[in-house]
């Protein structure tokens, strides 16, 4: 299952995108995932959902987009404010 190892990188860099003491004001994940990306958009879900919900996340929610091609990215990063 190469989701969770997507999952663990989707977080890696939420942890290298924002300071450590903003991780836990983290709310929500964006990203985009296209249909031709070989990935199971369900069991990436299932995986950001589980890891998300220790810390230093903090329950934040993770929200998939489909799109066409081929595209894998990390599209936002939700705080709240």
């Amino acid at each position: 299952m190469h989701e969770m190892s997507i999952a663990l990188e989707v977080c890696r860099i939420a942890e290298a995108r924002l300071a450590r003491d903003k991780l836990d004001r983290l709310v929500g994940v964006g990203v985009v995932v296209g249909d031709e990306a070989g990935i199971e958009p369900a069991n990436l879900q299932f995986c950001l959902d589980v890891l998300l919900t220790h810390p230093p996340f903090h329950g934040a929610t993770a929200k998939i987009a489909r799109c066409t091609g081929d595209t894998l990215r990390v599209d936002y990063l939700e705080l709240d404010e």
